[in-house]
């Protein structure tokens, strides 16, 4: 499979030129516990490496370090909204005090976190993706499950990691899944449920291009791939590829033209359901800060590519770097 990805040489070799790196993780969304995973994972791996790095758990803390001057760059690992990384905030504090950091800017970070807004951004687009309808406060959930039809997924519009989410099959249960959704902040989303193989196509600025790693083919052991499937279980399979042929050139080309439509950059990963009937793709979400556990995805992908884990933290980094100091390998951004 590498011999089909010319990954290349990393743009830069010197771990001087990121400077002091605050690997910022934790903080107080409802996706804390994976992100403190991912955020440990990710400071071994950068200080395996040379770079000097160093843990800040939460945005707060991050603000104290800046102004005390111990900051040149960020390696954003704060998964979800709200105390997470992925919502814009996060990138318009750093942008203001002048710090570069990893991954999408404050539009691609805010509008992929709200999963009402990608859709309309992909509709407009042409791209694919399930119907949905929003569901404001007060909204009539059982008129909006006969106008999608059933089964559905209910889901706050606004968490990520399967937070809130309910796989709903018969009408008696969507009272249940809207109060359990309306536990998290935000609007709330009914989404037409796909029945199919759930997939996912990690993203990687390599050279200056986004380039679509391998597909991944998930498969869990229960009905859908939730939390439990996602963070804790041990009998979820993961095919790398997870497609062959046309097929797999053509989701990796919607996953690209997904992940720039909708503002992204540096590294990310796009979402699929397909469609087990028809063979056609959804596009379900982008995740700007994906998880970097032992469960997680993109370091698969990566690592049938023949990124290892510590050489892909390296070029997540990189992407935090000016362009010219990538071409040259000089001073810090």
């Amino acid at each position: 499979m590498s011999a089909q990805f010319p990954i290349g040489p990393a743009q830069v070799s010197d771990p001087a030129v990121f400077g002091r790196v605050a690997v910022l993780m934790g903080g107080t969304s409802a996706e804390r516990e994976v992100s403190l995973d991912s955020g440990r994972n990710v400071l071994e791996a950068l200080r395996s490496r040379g770079i000097d790095a160093f843990a800040v758990d939460g945005v707060p803390a991050l603000v104290d370090a800046i102004r005390a001057g111990s900051v040149d760059r960020v390696f954003n690992i704060l998964h979800g909204n709200k105390g997470g990384g992925e919502d814009g905030v996060l990138q318009g504090l750093c942008e203001a005090l002048g710090v570069p950091y990893t991954g999408s800017n404050v539009l691609g970070s805010a509008l992929t976190m709200d999963k009402i807004r990608t859709k309309q951004v992909w509709l407009s687009e042409g791209l694919p993706t399930p119907r949905y309808v929003r569901l404001a406060p007060g909204a009539d959930v059982h008129a909006a499950a006969r106008e999608l039809g059933l089964p559905v997924f209910i889901k706050p519009s606004s968490e990520g990691s399967s937070v809130g989410v309910s796989r709903v099959l018969a009408e008696s249960d969507l009272d249940a899944a809207v109060e359990h959704a309306a536990h998290y902040p935000g609007e709330l989303l009914m989404e037409q449920l796909i029945d199919g193989e759930e997939l996912t196509v990690p993203m990687l600025l390599i050279g200056g291009k986004h380039v679509a790693l391998p597909s991944i083919r998930i498969v869990p052991k229960g009905e859908w791939y939730d939390y439990h499937a996602k963070y804790i279980s041990d009998d979820t399979q993961y095919l790398c590829p997870g497609l062959e042929g046309a097929e797999e050139d053509t989701i990796r080309h919607l996953a690209r033209e997904a992940f720039v439509s909708a503002g992204c950059h540096g590294w990310g990963r796009v979402d699929f359901m397909r469609d087990r009937s028809t063979g056609a793709l959804y596009l379900l979400e982008v995740n700007t800060a994906p998880g970097m556990t032992s469960h997680s995805l993109v370091p698969k992908a990566a690592r049938q590519v023949g990124i290892e884990f510590d050489e892909l933290c390296w070029r997540v980094l990189e992407s935090s770097l000016a362009p010219a100091a990538q071409t040259t390998g000089g001073a810090p951004a």
